[in-house]
């Protein structure tokens, strides 16, 4: 499949790239070598000498951000990634598959069969939710061995979803909406209507957040009955989004930026370049993440500021607690 992100129906605001001008940093189905990823800069290898680091980076020898990663073999195209307590969890777009790979030493433990075009995955405590955009549904499957318990419907091409404790949250683009999902059952618990062209969703711990690709916004709701808190202009084609304990991160894609707001009220903190067509965002306890057509950055969480970067094109994005893991656009996750 060419490069180019996965149409919205009919008016086709969404793709899951955008672009005939992207330039990967490896050909599609090719496995990078190490040795072809550049770091942005020689002496930023060790960031924030003396400052509070993770115990769980520091138990693995690996406090620092090296100018190289681990490489693991997964299905065609993956782009959501999601993190189960000791697993890592592929869509395999092109595939029809999520592959699951053990966090620790990048093991494929298995391949699982799903809708069609899976994209979103997302981890409920004991199962992986998987988004299946060309279905409009979404699979159920046992985190611990990967046998489906159930396919519910949902609202059109559903994207990158949430878990709110009970709930799953499902962006549908087209419809403009998120859809509610008992986790329990997959019991429709309701359809909310939010921004033009939804795609993404994360929870603040009380609220779920969703990007609107084609609307420059992103809504607020309330977790418990699906209430419209606010909808909150950001930068061109959100996408992405993340949140570090207070603030919410967003990727604008077309705009080539990322939004801080504030999670309490919406505010517009700040915003800070990321030039090349940002994609997903994670935060790992300090910094936020950003996948993108070109390089991975990586930006201080208190005020932007980049501290790092690597020429290599990459999508989905998760933390497993010590390492971050990102798919590229091949057959292949990195693990830094």
């Amino acid at each position: 499949m060419k490069r180019g992100f996965l149409k919205f129906a009919r008016w086709r605001i969404l793709c899951l790239f955008l672009g005939t001008s992207c330039v990967w940093a490896q050909n599609p189905g090719t496995q990078a070598p190490a040795q072809d990823l550049v770091a942005g800069q020689q002496n930023a290898t060790i960031l924030d000498a003396g400052a509070a680091l993770n115990p769980n980076k520091i138990a693995l020898l690996h406090w620092y951000l090296a100018d190289t990663s681990t490489s693991f073999t997964v299905g065609n195209q993956p782009y959501g990634l999601c993190f189960d307590g000791a697993n890592i969890w592929s869509a395999n777009f092109a595939d029809n598959t999520v592959t699951k790979v053990r966090a620790s030493d990048g093991a494929v433990l298995g391949t699982f069969a799903v809708g069609h075009q899976p994209y979103g995955v997302t981890f409920d405590g004991a199962n992986v939710w998987v988004s299946n955009t060309l279905d409009n549904t979404v699979t159920k499957l046992r985190a611990s061995d990967g046998k489906s318990l159930g396919t519910f419907p949902v609202g059109s091409f559903p994207g990158w979803m949430a878990f709110d404790g009970q709930n799953i949250w499902v962006p549908g683009s087209p419809d403009s909406s998120v859809t509610k999902l008992r986790a329990s059952d997959g019991k429709n618990l309701g359809k909310f209507t939010v921004g033009l062209g939804a795609v993404a969703a994360a929870f603040d711990g009380a609220n779920i957040w969703v990007t609107n690709y084609g609307g420059n916004t992103v809504s607020k709701l309330l977790a418990s009955d699906g209430t419209v808190l606010g909808t909150f202009a950001v930068g061109q084609a959100p996408l992405g989004i993340a949140f570090d304990g207070l603030n919410m991160w967003v990727a604008n894609r077309n705009s080539g930026t990322v939004s801080k707001l504030r999670a309490s009220d919406g505010t517009l903190l700040a915003t800070y370049p990321a030039a090349d067509g940002p994609y997903g965002v994670a935060f790992d306890g300090r910094y936020i993440w950003l996948s993108g057509d070109l390089y991975t950055r990586v930006l201080r969480a208190s005020d932007g500021a980049q501290v790092w970067w690597l020429k290599t094109g990459t999508v989905g994005v998760a933390f497993d607690g010590a390492s971050i893991w990102m798919a590229t656009p091949g057959i292949v996750l990195l693990k830094f």
